[in-house]
């Protein structure tokens, strides 16, 4: 199948899961707004609210789809995929939205309460209810998970979260049948503090997206592993992946090659590192850069591993790569990754001092470089 094709694929399974997501949402909000106007329930009709958003968000996700799914063009020549992520921060602001509204409802309630009428066919209409979220939950983090697909994982999620508040309800009603005890609007409030702590979370995660977070772990040691499974190359290093959508990404790399690499070799090599990484991750290499490794003498090794030994000793190192001895210039060079928890610009300046004083013959250049990926 074509990437454009997969694209298209990937588009019209998210629609589909959306349009059974918004099917099964109005009518469970119709559903719970009808039951909680006759029992005179808050925390139904709050319930009823939530999936009135939940709704509204799975339209959102439809239309961020849609447009996302534009093709590349001149002014943006990496496609609309980011789309997805504004459509997803629509989505939280909305669920926010319900979440204070529903604890503002909940909170007059509780001042002011009404009695509670429940039924046994409410009841067992309630249960059904959280049936179908169960259902809908599972559905949509199966297919959200199959077509990586942010917005749809996020969904199942908010689905099974909604069906133990519903379940919640449901308990409270048994209390108030067994008891009088009146948990109603103590029950939207609870439900109103957890709408909205998943609209803060969606929000967080969404935010992290478009800034431009860490890479996952795995995805990172997979690419870095994918770079260094090529002969030639002796270390993968400074991977950086940018995130264009769901499904477009663009990377670069440095990696350590042997010193008599020639350009045409070099260019082989590139190009068949960026057709590995592509055809492995479906990510395009954007950019292939070059750390020298010394290949002639023992000295080079030793200073390597001396100057190595005396860098890495240092708490707050995490690694030091892009090593090269210049003996004709008597040019010593290399990048080291601080952690950020440290004072990365104190221990830079330690270590430049320490190394320059322990070979003093040598002029030192120190890349301070950033930790990427793990």
């Amino acid at each position: 199948m074509s990437e454009q094709n997969e694209l298209v694929s990937r588009s019209r399974e998210i629609v589909r899961a959306s349009i059974v997501g918004i099917g099964v949402n109005v009518l469970l909000a119709g559903l719970k707004a009808v039951i909680g106007l006759l029992t005179h329930s808050i925390a139904v009709i709050l319930d009823a609210v939530n999936n009135l958003s939940d709704a509204l968000s799975s339209l959102i996700t439809i239309i961020g789809t849609r447009l996302a799914g534009k093709k590349p063009d001149k002014e943006h020549p990496l496609g609309y995929g980011r789309i997805e992520y504004l459509s997803a921060l629509i989505i939280s602001a909305i669920v926010l939205y319900a979440g204070i509204t529903a604890f503002t409802e909940s909170v007059k309630k509780i001042i002011q309460p009404e009695t509670p009428q429940y039924t046994t066919v409410s009841l067992l209409l309630l249960a059904a209810a959280v049936g179908a979220k169960i259902f809908l939950g599972t559905y949509m983090k199966k297919v959200g998970a199959r077509v990586n697909s942010g917005s749809l994982i996020a969904s199942g999620s908010d689905a099974l979260n909604d069906a133990v508040i519903s379940t919640s309800v449901i308990v409270s009603a048994i209390i108030y049948l067994v008891t009088g005890l009146k948990l109603e609007a103590i029950v939207g409030a609870v439900i109103a503090v957890m709408i909205i702590k998943s609209g803060f979370e969606l929000i967080r995660d969404t935010l992290d997206d478009i800034l431009g977070k860490r890479p996952d772990a795995e995805l990172s040691k997979a690419v870095k592993a994918t770079v260094a499974s090529r002969p030639e190359v002796m270390g993968a290093y400074d991977l950086i992946i940018n995130s264009y959508g769901p499904d477009t990404a663009v990377a670069s790399v440095h990696i350590e090659v042997p010193d008599t690499m020639t350009a045409k070799e070099l260019d082989d090599l590139e190009r068949k590192i960026a057709a590995d990484v592509f055809e492995k991750h479906h990510i395009v290499m954007g950019g292939i850069s070059v750390y020298s490794v010394n290949t002639s003498g023992d000295a080079a090794a030793k200073l390597r591993d001396d100057i190595t030994r005396m860098v890495a000793s240092h708490d707050g190192v995490l690694q030091i790569h892009g090593f090269y001895v210049d003996e004709a210039t008597k040019q010593i060079s290399f990048d080291v990754v601080l952690d950020y928890a440290s004072d990365r610009k104190a221990l830079y300046q330690e270590i430049l001092n320490e190394v320059s004083a322990a070979y003093p013959d040598y002029t030192f250049t120190v890349q301070l470089d950033n930790d990427l990926s793990d």
